[in-house]
Protein backbone atom coordinates (compact mmCIF):
# COMPACT_ATOMS: atom_id res chain seq x y z
CA UNK A 1 0.00 0.00 0.00
CA UNK A 2 1.70 3.24 -0.95
CA UNK A 3 1.88 6.19 1.71
CA UNK A 4 -0.86 8.70 1.84
CA UNK A 5 -0.25 12.13 0.43
CA UNK A 6 0.98 14.45 2.32
CA UNK A 7 -1.90 17.19 3.01
CA UNK A 8 -1.56 20.46 1.03
CA UNK A 9 -0.81 22.44 4.11
CA UNK A 10 2.07 20.60 5.44
CA UNK A 11 3.42 20.37 1.80
CA UNK A 12 3.06 24.10 2.12
CA UNK A 13 5.27 24.13 5.06
CA UNK A 14 7.89 21.65 3.45
CA UNK A 15 8.64 24.39 0.45
CA UNK A 16 8.90 27.11 3.06
CA UNK A 17 11.60 24.99 4.68
CA UNK A 18 13.17 24.44 1.94
CA UNK A 19 13.44 27.66 0.81
CA UNK A 20 14.52 29.44 4.01
CA UNK A 21 18.33 28.36 3.44
CA UNK A 22 18.63 31.29 0.88
CA UNK A 23 19.07 29.12 -2.17
CA UNK A 24 17.22 28.85 -5.64
CA UNK A 25 15.65 26.11 -6.33
CA UNK A 26 13.24 25.62 -9.52
CA UNK A 27 9.77 24.01 -9.50
CA UNK A 28 11.37 20.96 -10.71
CA UNK A 29 13.52 20.12 -7.93
CA UNK A 30 10.74 21.12 -5.41
CA UNK A 31 8.28 18.74 -7.25
CA UNK A 32 10.78 15.91 -7.33
CA UNK A 33 11.84 16.14 -3.14
CA UNK A 34 8.01 16.05 -2.57
CA UNK A 35 6.77 13.50 -5.21
CA UNK A 36 4.41 16.00 -6.51
CA UNK A 37 3.90 17.58 -10.18
CA UNK A 38 5.60 20.63 -11.47
CA UNK A 39 2.27 22.31 -11.73
CA UNK A 40 1.09 21.54 -7.92
CA UNK A 41 4.12 23.74 -7.02
CA UNK A 42 3.41 26.44 -9.25
CA UNK A 43 -0.04 26.16 -7.70
CA UNK A 44 1.47 26.30 -3.90
CA UNK A 45 4.24 29.18 -4.84
CA UNK A 46 0.88 30.84 -6.06
CA UNK A 47 -0.83 30.12 -2.86
CA UNK A 48 2.11 31.38 -0.69
CA UNK A 49 2.87 34.62 -2.64
CA UNK A 50 -0.86 35.12 -1.78
CA UNK A 51 -0.57 34.42 1.90
CA UNK A 52 2.40 36.50 2.18
CA UNK A 53 5.56 34.33 2.20
CA UNK A 54 8.33 37.06 1.18
CA UNK A 55 9.04 34.41 -2.23
CA UNK A 56 11.39 35.78 -4.98
CA UNK A 57 11.51 34.01 -8.93
CA UNK A 58 9.61 32.92 -11.29
CA UNK A 59 8.67 29.50 -13.07
CA UNK A 60 11.26 27.87 -15.56
CA UNK A 61 13.74 30.52 -13.23
CA UNK A 62 13.60 29.13 -9.63
CA UNK A 63 12.63 30.68 -6.12
CA UNK A 64 13.76 31.45 -3.11
CA UNK A 65 12.80 32.96 0.32
CA UNK A 66 13.74 36.25 1.20
CA UNK A 67 15.96 36.19 4.35
CA UNK A 68 14.44 37.43 8.08
CA UNK A 69 11.05 35.24 7.63
CA UNK A 70 10.14 33.77 10.47
CA UNK A 71 8.51 30.12 9.87
CA UNK A 72 5.03 29.81 11.57
CA UNK A 73 4.95 27.10 14.21
CA UNK A 74 4.05 24.06 13.09
CA UNK A 75 2.31 20.92 15.09
CA UNK A 76 4.42 18.00 16.08
CA UNK A 77 3.59 14.28 14.37
CA UNK A 78 3.87 11.21 17.04
CA UNK A 79 6.82 10.09 14.92
CA UNK A 80 8.54 13.53 14.89
CA UNK A 81 8.19 13.58 18.79
CA UNK A 82 9.50 10.18 19.10
CA UNK A 83 12.91 11.51 16.87
CA UNK A 84 13.05 14.48 19.13
CA UNK A 85 12.87 12.23 22.36
CA UNK A 86 15.51 9.69 20.83
CA UNK A 87 17.74 12.73 19.68
CA UNK A 88 17.47 14.32 23.44
CA UNK A 89 18.32 11.01 24.90
CA UNK A 90 21.27 10.40 22.73
CA UNK A 91 22.48 14.02 23.60
CA UNK A 92 22.43 13.63 26.98
CA UNK A 93 24.06 10.39 26.86
CA UNK A 94 26.80 11.06 24.52
CA UNK A 95 27.09 15.11 24.85
CA UNK A 96 28.66 17.48 27.52
CA UNK A 97 26.44 18.23 30.48
CA UNK A 98 24.94 21.78 29.13
CA UNK A 99 23.92 20.26 26.33
CA UNK A 100 22.07 17.41 27.84
CA UNK A 101 20.32 20.27 29.96
CA UNK A 102 19.34 21.79 26.95
CA UNK A 103 17.91 18.84 25.26
CA UNK A 104 15.94 18.05 28.46
CA UNK A 105 14.57 21.58 28.51
CA UNK A 106 13.51 22.08 25.11
CA UNK A 107 11.84 18.76 25.32
CA UNK A 108 9.69 20.52 28.58
CA UNK A 109 8.88 23.02 26.39
CA UNK A 110 7.62 21.36 24.05
CA UNK A 111 5.30 18.75 26.04
CA UNK A 112 4.29 21.98 27.61
CA UNK A 113 2.12 23.08 24.21
CA UNK A 114 1.07 20.08 23.29
CA UNK A 115 -2.21 18.54 23.38
CA UNK A 116 -3.18 15.56 25.79
CA UNK A 117 -2.81 12.80 23.30
CA UNK A 118 0.69 13.62 21.71
CA UNK A 119 1.62 14.78 25.35
CA UNK A 120 0.57 11.25 26.15
CA UNK A 121 2.70 9.60 23.60
CA UNK A 122 5.82 12.15 24.30
CA UNK A 123 5.49 10.35 27.42
CA UNK A 124 5.56 7.15 26.34
CA UNK A 125 8.51 7.48 23.88
CA UNK A 126 10.26 8.68 26.78
CA UNK A 127 9.81 5.75 28.90
CA UNK A 128 10.69 3.69 26.22
CA UNK A 129 13.52 4.80 24.56
CA UNK A 130 17.18 4.55 26.47
CA UNK A 131 20.33 5.41 25.63
CA UNK A 132 22.69 4.35 28.67
CA UNK A 133 26.05 6.66 29.32
CA UNK A 134 28.03 4.43 30.84
CA UNK A 135 30.09 4.15 27.73
CA UNK A 136 30.98 7.75 28.18
CA UNK A 137 30.73 8.81 31.93
CA UNK A 138 30.30 12.82 32.03
CA UNK A 139 33.59 13.59 33.17
CA UNK A 140 35.14 12.50 29.85
CA UNK A 141 32.26 14.81 28.29
CA UNK A 142 33.10 18.05 30.26
CA UNK A 143 35.53 19.35 27.74
CA UNK A 144 33.15 19.34 24.56
CA UNK A 145 31.65 22.72 26.64
CA UNK A 146 34.75 24.51 26.45
CA UNK A 147 35.06 23.53 22.90
CA UNK A 148 31.83 24.38 21.48
CA UNK A 149 32.12 27.91 22.94
CA UNK A 150 35.88 27.80 21.16
CA UNK A 151 33.91 26.89 18.04
CA UNK A 152 31.36 29.10 18.45
CA UNK A 153 32.99 32.70 19.03
CA UNK A 154 36.15 31.86 17.11
CA UNK A 155 38.73 31.43 19.79
CA UNK A 156 41.53 29.66 20.23
CA UNK A 157 42.06 26.96 23.06
CA UNK A 158 45.08 26.21 25.13
CA UNK A 159 44.81 22.11 25.95
CA UNK A 160 46.68 19.98 27.67
CA UNK A 161 46.54 16.36 25.87
CA UNK A 162 47.21 12.93 25.86
CA UNK A 163 48.41 10.63 23.21
CA UNK A 164 47.34 7.08 22.98
CA UNK A 165 50.87 6.15 23.78
CA UNK A 166 51.06 8.33 26.81
CA UNK A 167 52.96 11.21 25.69
CA UNK A 168 51.25 14.44 27.13
CA UNK A 169 51.82 17.88 25.13
CA UNK A 170 50.94 21.35 25.36
CA UNK A 171 48.52 22.80 22.07
CA UNK A 172 47.11 25.96 21.30
CA UNK A 173 44.55 25.06 19.09
CA UNK A 174 41.76 25.96 16.58
CA UNK A 175 38.58 24.33 16.90
CA UNK A 176 36.90 23.84 14.03
CA UNK A 177 34.14 20.50 14.68
CA UNK A 178 33.42 17.67 16.49
CA UNK A 179 32.43 14.42 15.06
CA UNK A 180 31.07 11.64 17.03
CA UNK A 181 32.13 8.31 15.89
CA UNK A 182 29.69 5.81 18.37
CA UNK A 183 32.67 4.89 21.00
CA UNK A 184 34.17 8.97 21.12
CA UNK A 185 34.02 12.35 19.87
CA UNK A 186 36.83 13.93 18.15
CA UNK A 187 37.78 17.58 17.57
CA UNK A 188 38.40 18.38 14.25
CA UNK A 189 41.37 21.32 14.44
CA UNK A 190 43.87 23.51 13.08
CA UNK A 191 47.03 23.14 15.42
CA UNK A 192 49.77 25.96 15.89
CA UNK A 193 52.47 23.32 17.51
CA UNK A 194 52.02 20.76 14.18
CA UNK A 195 50.94 24.05 11.43
CA UNK A 196 48.35 21.64 10.49
CA UNK A 197 44.83 20.04 10.26
CA UNK A 198 44.46 17.50 13.48
CA UNK A 199 42.29 15.29 14.89
CA UNK A 200 42.16 14.77 18.72
CA UNK A 201 39.92 12.53 20.93
CA UNK A 202 37.78 14.77 23.26
CA UNK A 203 38.50 11.70 26.44
CA UNK A 204 42.51 12.35 25.84
CA UNK A 205 41.99 15.95 26.92
CA UNK A 206 43.29 16.54 30.60
CA UNK A 207 42.88 20.41 30.70
CA UNK A 208 41.03 23.08 28.51
CA UNK A 209 41.04 26.66 28.91
CA UNK A 210 39.77 29.75 26.74
CA UNK A 211 42.15 31.05 25.28
CA UNK A 212 42.54 35.17 24.65
CA UNK A 213 43.12 35.31 20.92
CA UNK A 214 40.75 34.77 17.97
CA UNK A 215 40.84 32.81 14.35
CA UNK A 216 38.31 33.12 11.76
CA UNK A 217 36.34 30.13 10.32
CA UNK A 218 33.15 32.38 10.23
CA UNK A 219 31.94 31.16 6.82
CA UNK A 220 33.77 27.43 7.71
CA UNK A 221 36.05 27.25 4.84
CA UNK A 222 38.29 25.61 7.67
CA UNK A 223 36.33 23.04 8.54
CA UNK A 224 35.67 22.37 5.37
CA UNK A 225 39.18 21.98 4.04
CA UNK A 226 39.83 19.66 7.32
CA UNK A 227 36.79 17.49 6.19
CA UNK A 228 38.20 17.02 3.01
CA UNK A 229 42.17 16.24 3.85
CA UNK A 230 40.40 13.74 6.39
CA UNK A 231 38.10 11.94 3.63
CA UNK A 232 40.98 12.10 1.49
CA UNK A 233 43.28 10.36 4.29
CA UNK A 234 40.14 7.82 5.05
CA UNK A 235 40.28 6.92 1.12
CA UNK A 236 43.75 6.87 0.09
Amino acid sequence: MPPPAMRPADRLFQIILMLRNGRVLTARALAEALEVSERTIYRDIADLIGSGAPIDGEAGVGYRLRRGYQVPPLMFTGDELEALVIGAKLVQAYGDPALGKAAAQAIARIEAVLPRALEERLAGSDLRFCAPDFMHPAPLREPMTLLREGMEKGLKLEVRYRREDGEVSLRTLWPLGLVFWGRCWTLGAWCELRQGFRTFRVDRFEAVAIGGERFDDRYGELWRAYLAKAQGECGS
